[in-house]
């Protein structure tokens, strides 16, 4: 039996991985759990799971938590509570599927403990990434990545040698506003940007999916997961999301990987691998899908996704800055504070102000994401006045 833990439990990959658990109570065990701050629903998951160790990243929230379980389970607190929990040895398998950067700890410490890790945490990689990838060689780690795109692209390249891949193809669906000018975009509402057309997902990734940083955020995950340079990582637009990314070979075949629109395939691949396990699903009836189309992204009314991809072409502390300021506008959007147009201007903004450093620091990458929350924390502040 696999010992599991999760970090962000209560989350949408985290509810989705309890799901698959309880599912395959034979091949599966909750070992730890965390929450940032919502403890009614972690309350619940220790009562049906039974964990042997939780941990909350609000301090207040540990407080009550810890007063209503009277002591009957340890309950860590705050980032080194996380980092502790995502490096104990009991467990066999941790899953990060904490929102935002503040996986970016918990990963390393997962890593450096010698943890199979299942990561689900894309911030990790986009803020980390050179720190993170060079911990995977030398420790000779296992990360199996839970995004449904390089999940997809991690198992087109099972049984395949590095020199043979010519290109990573990355899909996306287009968000909720495929096909909408800017101007459009001006008073779109937060129930819009949170009414993905295909996917049921967490409410920052929603709006990241709205705005294609997504993809943008995607690209970058991908260089540093897969060893790919950007310039052969390319996206492509295809609305009916089934295939969810490709990767085209040497000799001109490519290799895609198709399924329905539920996490929970690729979340239950990352914890049974390399065995496959039934699943919860009907299978495609490619008879009902229709037709497949594909389109190029919209980088003009689109410009999230733009620049992404130059912050990952000029690298150094570019990629950490862009994450900060898109979780601090998205934050704001979704606080009403700002317009969804907002979002690109606040990233760009603080991308145009930053003085890069080499990324090669996890010192110098807090420090660095410091000032780009306050840097984009001013801007919000000029546009709501």
């Amino acid at each position: 039996m696999k010992r599991v833990t999760i970090l962000g439990s209560t989350g949408s990959i985290g509810r989705q991985t309890v799901e698959i658990i309880k599912r395959h109570p034979k091949r599966f065990k909750a070992f730890g759990l965390s929450a940032r701050k919502n403890i009614d629903l972690l309350e619940e998951q220790i009562i049906e799971l039974r964990p042997q160790i939780v941990a909350v990243l609000d301090e207040a929230a540990a407080t009550e938590l810890r007063r209503r379980v009277g002591g009957k389970i340890r309950v860590l607190v705050g980032i080194e509570g996380l980092k502790e929990l995502a490096s104990l040895f009991e467990s066999d398998l941790v899953v990060n599927a904490i929102v935002g950067s503040a996986g970016l700890d918990p990963t390393i410490a997962a890593i450096e403990a010698g943890k199979e890790l299942a990561l689900a945490n894309k911030e990790s990689m986009v803020v980390g990434g050179e720190i993170v990838s060079a911990l995977i060689r030398k420790k000779k780690a296992r990360v199996i990545p839970v995004d449904s795109e390089h999940n997809a692209i991690f198992q087109c390249l099972q049984g395949e040698g590095p020199d043979d891949v010519v290109r990573i193809i990355l899909t996306g669906s287009g968000g909720p506003f495929r096909g909408k000018r800017l101007e459009e975009l001006r008073d779109v509402t937060v129930e819009e940007a949170l009414a993905h057309p295909r996917w049921k997902m967490g409410k920052k990734i929603s709006i990241d999916s709205a705005t294609l940083m997504n993809k943008g955020l995607e690209v970058i995950e991908a260089h540093f997961l897969f060893g790919i340079d950007y310039d052969r990582i390319e996206v492509v637009i295809h609305p009916q999301s089934i295939i969810h990314s490709m990767v085209e070979f040497r000799d001109g075949s490519i290799k895609a990987h198709l399924g329905w629109t539920d996490m929970r395939i690729p979340i239950q691949y990352a914890l049974s691998f390399p065995e496959r396990l039934s699943s919860p699903l009907i299978g495609l009836d490619f008879s009902e899908l229709g037709q497949f189309t594909f389109e190029k992204p919209d980088l003009v009314n689109f410009p999230c996704f733009e620049l992404a991809l130059q912050a990952a072409r000029d690298g150094r502390t570019y990629p950490a800055v862009l994450n900060a300021a898109n979780e601090e506008a998205i934050a704001a959007f979704l606080e009403r504070r700002v317009s969804f147009i907002a979002i690109p201007q606040i990233i760009s903004r603080t991308l145009a102000a930053h003085s890069p450093q080499n990324a090669d620091d996890l010192g110098v990458l807090k420090e660095v994401e410091r000032w780009a929350r306050e840097k984009a924390r001013e801007l919000i502040v000029l546009l709501t006045r």
